[in-house]
């Protein structure tokens, strides 16, 4: 899964609030959905092989809940709640404190918050995006896409709603509205790794395989550390049967996240393909060990055992 500092993040103002010093990003690589640096929200690029040998991902562009310390977690609310007593009409206060709420997966009181920051600064892009968020983690797509719009319309050039509009349209499969989002924030932001990776899950959705491989190439190229790009234009590379590229696509993804099930996947896949079955059903074995629902292992396992 993709995940970077710079976009698909909305960063609630810094000024006035330390959230117990929390500026310190995890590595990429760990893929957190809700991280602290002023407790900032990611949006994911995160690709999940839906059916490789299909061509076709079914990620839903929701990023996933990053397990966290509880007690490091509780301290940050303990803080946070303290910060908001003293400060009840900052809505960056209540941006933060959601924040941290919800990378615990609390998100009835994450969206409190959110909602409070909104009706402290109804012009408040940060939190409608994070609130957007937050909804979509509860299955709730039509106010999130309400949110997403309210955020644009109070700062049209803040990518990581564009890019969040963008994730959900996908899961949609609007993918012409997605396009023109994620068109829209790469000129804003063209150094973007995450917001080219999110252009790539479109192409590769469409079946346009080149297309997506020319953006995970951009996005590898712009950050050679995070391992959903790799794994994504192997899957690619997969399709049209550049399968040494593709090999060397899934162990670099594994390099960087060796349990990723659907990695181990494509990577047994291809060793089939290529006829070394003792490696395929090694790779296999290993996806569904970290994943015993990965379809692609699944049923790569009853072709070759």
């Amino acid at each position: 899964m993709l995940m970077e500092q710079e976009s698909g993040m909305a960063v609630g103002s810094h000024q006035g609030l330390s959230a117990n010093g929390s500026r310190g990003v995890r590595a990429l690589t760990k893929a957190p959905l809700w991280i602290t640096t002023a407790a900032a929200l990611l949006v994911s690029g995160c690709i999940n092989i839906g059916s490789l040998t299909r061509g076709v991902t079914g990620s839903s562009g929701i990023a996933e809940v990053q397990t966290d310390n509880p007690e490091v977690n509780a301290a940050n609310i303990a803080s946070l709640t303290e910060v908001v007593s003293k400060s009840p009409t900052n809505p960056v206060a209540y941006n933060t404190r959601g924040s941290v709420y919800a990378r615990t997966g609390q998100y009835k009181e994450a969206i409190a918050d959110f909602s409070q920051a909104i009706a402290l600064n109804p012009n408040f892009a940060e939190a409608y995006t994070n609130r957007a968020l937050a909804l979509r983690q509860t299955n709730r797509n039509d106010q999130a896409l309400t949110d997403f719009n309210n955020a644009i319309a109070a700062n049209g050039n803040y990518d990581p709603a564009y890019l969040g509009r963008a994730n959900l349209y996908r899961s949609l499969n609007r993918f012409e509205e997605a396009l023109a989002d994620l068109n829209y924030a790469i000129r804003l932001k063209p150094e973007s790794a995450q917001l080219v990776h999110a252009r790539g899950l479109i192409y590769q959705r469409q079946g346009q395989w080149q297309a997506a491989i020319n953006d995970f190439d951009a996005a590898i190229d712009r950050n050679p550390f995070v391992a959903a790009p790799y794994l994504a234009r192997g899957q690619c590379l997969t399709q049209v049967n550049k399968l040494a590229l593709a090999l060397e696509d899934f162990n670099a993804a594994l390099n960087l996240n060796n349990r990723s099930a659907d990695a181990w996947a494509g990577l047994g896949l291809v060793h089939e393909r290529m006829g070394n079955k003792p490696k395929a059903v090694e790779a296999y074995q290993t996806a569904v060990g970290i994943d015993g629902g990965q379809s692609v292992a699944r049923a790569g396992l009853t072709r070759v055992k």
